[in-house]
């Protein structure tokens, strides 16, 4: 998967199970989730877990709004216990294709 830089240079980011959203800016997440999603689905990673960090909550709402649009693709999702990042991740369960 790759996104564009401020400089419209596409960046490779690693598919993996896991995604940590503090190195992008909030206007990129909407966007970067969905297509992040898509890959994991097509490389057959159905359990997935965002990292979006404890702060005021703002980022971990936005994320879990764009879950619950996303009922085709996400079979639900929870917040992390305390051996997956507690309230500062977000551990999502993705429909298969």
């Amino acid at each position: 998967m790759s996104i564009k830089d401020s400089e419209e240079e596409p960046i490779e980011y690693p598919i993996t199970s896991e995604i940590d959203l503090h190195t992008f800016r909030p206007n990129e997440v909407s966007s970067l989730l969905r297509e992040y999603i898509k890959e994991c689905r097509e490389r057959g990673i159905f359990d997935i877990r965002v990292i979006h960090g404890k702060g005021t909550g703002t980022l971990r709402e936005g994320v879990h709004r764009l879950l619950d649009q996303m009922h085709k693709e996400v079979h639900g999702y929870r917040l992390g216990d305390e051996t997956s990042g507690s309230w500062g991740a977000t551990l999502v369960t993705l429909n298969r294709p």
